[in-house]
């Protein structure tokens, strides 16, 4: 594994620098048509565990490419990765118009690698194998689909290449060490697209957590947006030309219709490629309609010859990418429902006696006219025919500064404003149908506009139906045009058949008389919905809606709170739900830790601190009243500290409580080491004063580093070291050295050894050695237990560490043996004068 890594290491820095080089020598032809338009730097950045970031990138619509630059510290083997993707691993993720959200799938406990495809997904694999048209016609027939998905593999360039429809999928990978990516506007459409950066996903990265265990990955990067000097220039780097096509208006009865074509009228081109042209739909239309007229072939090349159109919106056609295709030779390429925004239409000749992939100069001329049509219903009608109702919805702010951008929609409408008020959040649908729609017809619509802001991006729709007996409507969401049984984003139709399956789409109710479901982090802009009765038999049914926008689904489920946040670009306002220590979820919804858990976990952290009593007898017992005070307080802080956390009771806020908790627990470990000295109560009161004033430092500013306990730990022995120091100074004070000393090296290794052997003895008379190995065992299991604890084994591993460590508090405590003032002063006397040695000052 190792060998074939450090290929395809060695490979992709090869691929590098030949496409650095060849996009050099590109660069110097073609300098003259593009220009930078933006490029940010962001700084080394850290994510905790169970973190996330969000980086905004704006497209204008006459940009060339995007580079993106990636560093970071992840080091992933995904051929360990057997099961799927697991929850600790981090990610990044692309998605366009909103934030990308990896872990709203309701099997996301298992992983998102374990997502099962479904039978258009199975036929699509297995059509990539088989001839291209094969594929075209089956892509073609599942344009209306939305997949969302995240994928086992490195990223790269080839990730983006051949995506049919990119603008509506959205991808997630697991997050590499260096990641270089060069997107041009044939592999992704301009506007707004963001990258997400999780460290862990899941329900539980919404949790509140005592403590994150995990790793934490830095990352920095850059990223620099090229553009277009010409607006009629595109492509990678800006060298193909684009038409515009003019448009009238011509006004009928029934419909507004938009005729576009070529200011530069026929067209010839000959084995010179596709040629392309560009139109506006700038309003939800019912239908665009593309063809040629006037075409004219080589008659010698008449009947190998069909003139193909590629159309897709936002971005430029290519054979193997495009939203729709179809031979204008023959018949007019019809979309139906068109989203407006900006339409790219190639037009190539084909040879369909050619089998070949590659194209063969075989002299064909093609001549032609290419025409558009973009048809639309009058302002109140929209559908097949112009036969069903449209409605303008305005939105009403609710009042909730503390909660920007909410606000409830209702329609622009004689029929309903009288009964809306004020206040309301619905409103009456039946009034609203049109008299066809009362009839018995099999096909009955009516469609609502929606406008979303695009600094309320983020935000969700909550889509709420409930009726006085059986609902008989199903519901269909589209963004940027209308939609119908064929083209949608998500729908509804009953409990067992709609969009649950999608990552953006959260069902809450599905009963008879109601329905209720949230589209999750929508994008800025016009949304439509389309209901579609089922049945057109007259009933008396009374069917309320009420379609609003909220910033956390569901207000969290009453387990969390609803906090903000900015992007990492500080550009983008996005909202999520902190959900409590049970609960997570992107809505909080998803219960973690049952009551009867929740019981078991407050239980074991709570009591667990009555160790604490262990030390805090021990102290008092032998008069430490100063180390009591500190044991007794620890144990006490540390129980009221984790019976808010778990949610029990909150004496103080939880700031306080876990500055305590942590402070004082670090004054404990730090007090047992010095207590194992003999110093006298100034020289405790001054080392307790300094690691007092250093442990509030490191408990303010980040209790919950794992480093803190190594910290903690290093200040006691250091503390111990010290005391040793000035207690053994003190007893040598007198200790001085003679010229004789100085000049027999054989007396001086004597006195040394002895003096050794002295200190040797001291020792041993001063602890007892039993308490101090069963003290460090203690040690060991706390050192363990903190070694083990996760998310999830937390509540046991840290109740174990409360026990482990107050244990060996105690046991250290004990392990000191008191030695009389007298036997001090009879051995340091007898050191000193065996320092001295010698049978003269004996005789003295």
């Amino acid at each position: 594994m190792g060998n074939k890594w450090a290929l395809g290491q060695f490979y992709s820095s090869l691929c590098l620098i030949f496409f650095i080089h060849v996009h050099i020598c590109d660069s110097q032809e073609q300098a003259f048509n593009t220009f930078t338009i933006s490029s940010l730097t962001y700084a080394r950045t850290f994510l905790k565990p169970y973190d996330w970031r969000y980086i905004t990138v704006e497209l204008p619509p006459w940009f060339s490419s995007m580079s993106f630059a990636l560093d970071s510290d992840v080091d992933i083997d995904l051929s360990k990765l057997k099961n799927g993707l697991d929850n600790s691993l981090p990610m990044i993720c692309f998605r366009e118009g909103s934030l990308p959200l990896p872990d709203v799938y309701n099997t996301s406990l298992t992983g998102l690698g374990k997502k099962k495809k479904s039978v258009i997904e199975f036929i699509i694999s297995i059509s990539l194998q088989i001839k291209r048209y094969f594929r075209l016609i089956i892509c073609f027939t599942v344009t209306h689909e939305r997949y969302d998905f995240a994928v086992l593999d490195y990223i790269s360039n080839d990730s983006f290449v051949g995506t049919q429809n990119l603008q509506n999928i959205y991808k997630c990978y697991p997050l590499q060490n260096n990641i270089l990516l060069r997107l041009t506007n044939e592999q992704i459409s301009p506007g707004t697209w963001y990258f997400g950066l999780f460290n862990g996903i899941g329900p539980i990265r919404t949790q509140s957590k005592m403590i994150n265990r995990g790793s934490a990955y830095f990352f920095s990067g850059n990223i620099t947006v090229e553009g277009c000097t010409t607006s009629t220039m595109w492509g990678p780097f800006c060298n193909q030309t684009v038409n515009m096509l003019t448009c009238n208006e011509r006004k009928n009865v029934e419909k507004n219709v938009y005729s576009c074509k070529n200011a530069n009228g026929i067209v010839c081109h000959e084995d010179d490629g596709p040629r392309m042209y560009s139109l506006d739909v700038l309003e939800v239309g019912e239908e665009l309609i593309i063809k040629a007229s006037n075409v004219t072939f080589n008659q010698t090349q008449r009947r190998n010859n069909t003139l193909m159109s590629y159309a897709r919106l936002g971005a430029l056609p290519l054979k193997t990418v495009y939203d729709y295709s179809g031979d204008i030779s023959k018949a007019p390429l019809v979309i139906p429902f068109p989203k407006a925004g900006r339409w790219y239409i190639a037009v190539q000749q084909i040879d369909i006696s050619n089998k070949s992939e590659e194209f063969q100069n075989n002299g064909f001329r093609a001549c032609y006219l290419l025409e558009s049509q973009v048809l639309q219903c009058p302002g109140d009608k929209a559908g097949l025919n112009c036969m069903s109702e449209k409605y303008i919805l305005q939105a009403f702010l609710r009042k909730n500064p503390s909660v920007p951008f909410e606000s409830n929609y209702m329609p622009i409408s004689e029929k309903v404003s009288s009964e809306i008020s004020p206040s309301s959040t619905n409103f009456p649908l039946e009034p609203l149908l049109s008299n066809v729609s009362s009839r018995n017809n099999d096909d009955s619509w009516v469609f609502f506009l929606m406008e979303i802001p695009l600094s309320a991006t983020g935000g969700n729709i909550h889509v709420h139906l409930s009726s006085d007996s059986k609902i008989n409507y199903e519901i269909y969401a589209r963004y940027g045009g209308l939609p119908s049984l064929n083209s949608w984003d998500y729908y509804y139709a009953n409990s067992t058949n709609n969009s649950n399956g999608s990552m953006f789409f959260k069902l809450y109710d599905s009963s008879e008389d109601s329905i209720s479901f949230y589209l999750l982090y929508v994008q800025g802009g016009t949304w439509c919905f389309g209901l579609r009765k089922l049945n057109g038999s007259i009933s008396t049914t009374q069917t309320a809606v009420s379609l609003s926008l909220e910033r956390c689904p569901r207000k969290c489920s009453s387990h969390g709170t609803c906090q903000s946040a900015l992007d990492t670009s500080g550009l983008t306002l996005y909202s999520y739900c902190a959900c409590d220590r049970n609960h997570g979820g992107v809505d909080c919804s998803i219960e973690l830790v049952s009551h009867r858990g929740h019981i078991q976990q407050s239980i074991f952290l709570i009591a667990s601190n009555a160790a604490a009593v262990l030390p805090a007898y021990w102290a008092l017992r032998n008069k430490a009243f100063s180390e009591w005070v500190l044991f007794t307080s620890s144990g006490i802080s540390s129980g009221l500290y984790h019976a808010c956390d778990v949610g029990t009771w909150c004496v103080m806020s939880f700031h306080v409580l876990q500055f305590l908790d942590f402070w004082l627990s670090f004054m404990a470990v730090v007090s047992t080491f010095v207590h194992l000295t003999s110093l006298s109560e100034a020289s405790k009161r001054t080392i307790h004063t300094i690691v007092a004033i250093l442990t509030a430092l490191m408990a303010e500013t980040g209790p919950t580093r794992s480093s803190n306990i190594s910290y903690v730990i290093g200040i006691g022995t250091v503390g111990l070291l010290v005391g040793w120091l000035i207690e053994f100074s003190t007893h040598y004070r007198s200790f001085s050295l003679s010229t004789e000393f100085h000049l027999n090296l054989l007396d001086r290794w004597e006195t040394t050894k002895g003096w050794i052997r002295n200190i040797i003895k001291t020792i041993k008379k001063r602890f007892r050695w039993g308490f101090i190995l069963a003290g460090f065992a203690a040690l060991a299991m706390a050192a363990i237990s903190w070694k083990l604890e996760s998310t999830e084994s937390y509540w046991i591993c840290h109740s174990i560490w409360h026990i482990s460590i107050y244990t060996s508090s105690f046991f250290f405590l004990c392990s000191r043996a008191e030695v009389s003032t007298c036997e001090n002063d009879r051995s340091y006397e007898l050191t000193r004068q065996n320092s001295f040695g010698g049978p003269e000052r004996t005789q003295l």
